[in-house]
């Protein structure tokens, strides 16, 4: 029996005394490398901020090539621990369990393991898997120690020359690790601007090839509940359980978590895994409109933090761009004097809200996450 249930923390103010722990199981720092494609195939849908970036990038000293440039989240893998661990121990008086899931690497929880108090940090990352015209992201977590180094270097090699056989051989042999748990992160989230019809028929091929390696599907708290409440759905046609994804980039903690008796990673992977069984809690801020909530994760990226270590403080101390006459990724900091006039200005506009009157105006205006509409248990058996 297959048995995942959701709960909305503002509705079961209580629901988190019936468990020992709360998990966040998808969660990024410093060391995650976050694309800016984005950035033009956002202006291409508008003539006039095409026309915009275009006239900036001429500008450029170098050609701008945003299919390699990245940007970093704020904090360092140990601020990202403490940041969730926060939330868990603090708010709702819970043991922890946080996995860090930075893009196809393992950095930032091999270093968090090399210091006394964090060394049962599982090793996990956020792999990313081109399929069929798309890419999807698999988060794979608690990879056994002793064999990490050699796991992560065979699934960059497949994200740069994939092979869908070579697919199934990884995720067979991953699924060979008892205490490993592969979950399929925000399944129906095109980022790659496939188009929404091709996007979810590369889902449906992927499930139906690679599913049997797959343990859980991901509720996502960066997506709306539209997104999630059909995720649900396949999860339940799909025979898979539910498991909470913060997704978290910024500075505040995860939007969601999961709940559970397990007071070590592979207990709680053995849970899902093994039993599926899986309680997720959506936490208050869920609730908040969307757009706020990644407007504040924007303004959380290009925020300056004089108490970090220098080459961390400024926006573009952690935005990384090829080199004039090399292969090495510089931040863009020393490749002008000071930030492009243009980029100030549409920064400036979004810190018009970190002032609290225009972000009350603007949250009380905006619709909010309406998770309380969907059925909140649901359990079926599964076939295998």
């Amino acid at each position: 029996m297959c048995q995942s249930r959701l709960s909305c923390f503002e509705r079961e103010l209580r629901i988190a005394k019936h468990y020992r722990t709360a998990a966040s199981l998808h969660s990024h720092s410093h060391h995650s490398k976050e694309g800016l494609q984005f950035i033009p195939q956002f202006a291409e849908k508008y003539p006039l901020l095409k026309w915009a970036l275009r006239r900036q990038c001429s500008k450029a000293a170098i050609p701008v090539d945003f299919d390699r440039a990245y940007w970093t989240p704020p904090l360092s893998a140990e601020m990202a621990l403490q940041v969730e661990k926060g939330q868990i121990e603090n708010g709702l008086g819970l043991g922890s369990l946080v996995s860090l899931t930075d893009h196809d690497t393992i950095e930032g929880p091999l270093l968090l393991r090399a210091l006394p108090d964090t060394k049962q940090v599982p090793i996990s990352l956020e792999w990313s898997v081109p399929f069929s015209g798309t890419v999807f992201h698999l988060g794979v977590h608690n990879l056994p120690a002793q064999s990490a180094q050699a796991i992560t270097t065979d699934l960059a090699s497949f994200t740069k020359d994939p092979c869908e056989n070579r697919l199934t051989e990884l995720l067979s042999a991953l699924s060979e690790y008892p205490d490993v748990l592969v979950v399929f992160n925000h399944p129906l989230w095109d980022q790659s601007e496939t188009g929404k019809a091709r996007h979810e028929q590369a889902v449906v091929q992927f499930v139906e090839t690679n599913g049997r390696f797959v343990h859980a599907i991901e509720i996502n708290a960066t997506r709306g509940w539209c997104d999630n409440g059909r995720v649900r759905d396949m999860a339940e046609k799909w025979e898979l359980p539910c498991v909470s994804g913060g997704d978290r980039h910024g500075c505040n903690p995860s939007s969601a978590l999961n709940l559970t008796n397990a007071q070590t990673f592979p207990e709680l992977v053995h849970e899902i895994r093994n039993e599926g069984r899986s309680h997720v809690l959506m936490m208050p801020q869920y609730a908040e409109p969307r757009c706020m909530r990644i407007t504040e994760m924007l303004l959380d990226v290009i925020r300056e933090y004089p108490d970090h270590p220098i080459g961390m403080r400024r926006w573009d101390n952690r935005v990384f761009h090829p080199g004039r006459s090399t292969d090495a990724d510089l931040p863009v900091s020393t490749l002008w004097g000071t930030p492009p006039a243009f980029i100030e200005v549409v920064f400036s506009v979004l810190r018009l809200l970190e002032n609290s009157a225009v972000k009350n105006a603007l949250t009380q205006a905006m619709p909010r996450e309406e998770v309380s509409r969907v059925a909140t248990d649901i359990s079926y058996e599964a076939s295998s």
